[in-house]
């Protein structure tokens, strides 16, 4: 894998895993019992981003490491499946 290819991998987990890890402790407005003006009621009382984009890169850092060790250590890849699923010889 080349370090381009490991970047682009990376920050494909890393944004997915972002909308995994979004709403994990997350208060609404409404349960926290203060609704600002003009805002939607649903919104997050307090965001905590850094805090939460420092958890994801934990999170998908330990999904890459799990994705570089499952295909480039034991070997795994899409030309393994057939071996999984058991053909039937007519």
């Amino acid at each position: 894998m080349g370090i381009g290819t490991g970047i682009a991998i990376y920050f494909i987990i890393w944004w997915t895993t972002l909308f995994m890890t979004l709403p994990f402790r997350a208060r609404s407005q409404v349960e926290d019992g203060h609704v600002v003006d003009g805002t939607e009621p649903g919104a997050p009382a307090n965001a905590n981003m850094g805090q939460r984009m420092l958890w994801n890169t934990v999170v998908a850092t330990g999904f890459f490491a799990l994705y570089y060790v499952v295909v480039y250590v034991i070997g795994f890849g899409i030309d393994s499946i057939p071996e999984i699923i058991p053909v039937r010889k007519v």
